[in-house]
């Protein structure tokens, strides 16, 4: 695929589904919840992901609600209670804090809200710390190395510190407690995937081709970070 096929393709099909699925309250002073295809969550063998599987404060990714689009998966190891954020346009919203037994499951996406850093299989710039970083604030948060952003993602991955203007957006999961199992359904929060798909179109051309803008259905893999990618950096 070219560079102009890809670039229409992404315009395409980011902009209809993430428009086509946006209710109108959205548009409003509150941010609402943008439902795309629930996705199960399965492991690498294709199995049912167990949430009882997640070791705490450890770095998982997945992906949704577009094949190229990365999210981390955290168990927190505590209860992570509901939050009120606003994104970069002010739009208000309600985070509904964790689920699972515990609600200590989250889900953001790993595209850093200020230069749009994410995790890729060669390299992560940014990632779950359980320790403080060099330039942290404190344990337990998310960082990127770009610059230095950090999100709490205990409140719904609030901006701690750095140059980012808004959360990461969450991911929204439903939990199964007979079955132990994990769906992600939507987003809630200031969406990037337009900006993500613009501003690295020839790497997710070269990549993925075309199949970088289909939307996740049925089923998203997990991985521990530390399989999916070769390189976490610590900064």
């Amino acid at each position: 695929m070219d560079r102009r096929s890809f670039i229409e393709s992404c315009a395409a099909r980011v902009g209809s589904l993430s428009v086509a699925s946006l209710p109108a309250a959205a548009w409003a002073e509150d941010a609402q919840p943008r439902e795309y295809a629930k996705a199960l969550l399965v492991d690498e063998q294709r199995r049912p992901f167990k949430a009882s599987s997640l070791q705490p404060q450890t770095n998982y990714v997945f992906h949704y609600p577009y094949e190229a689009t990365p999210v981390f998966l955290l168990d927190l190891g505590k209860a992570a209670e509901p939050a009120a954020l606003s994104t970069k346009g002010s739009e208000r919203y309600a985070w509904p804090g964790g689920v699972g037994p515990r609600r200590s499951i989250v889900a953001f996406s790993a595209i850093c809200a200020h230069r749009l850093v994410y995790p890729t299989r060669e390299v992560s710039f940014i990632s779950f710390r359980k320790t403080r970083a060099t330039k942290g604030v404190r344990d337990q948060l998310i960082h990127c190395c770009s610059e230095n952003s950090q999100y709490d993602p205990a409140q719904g991955a609030r901006v701690l510190s750095g140059p980012a203007e808004q959360p990461l957006c969450a991911v929204l999961l439903s939990h199964d407690p007979r079955t132990d199992t994990l769906t992600a359904w939507g987003t809630l929060g200031g969406e990037l995937f337009s900006e993500f798909f613009r501003k690295y179109e020839m790497r997710l051309s070269l990549e993925m081709g075309a199949r970088a803008v289909n939307p996740v259905a049925d089923q998203s893999v997990v991985s521990e970070l530390s399989h999916f990618c070769r390189n976490t950096i610590q900064c």
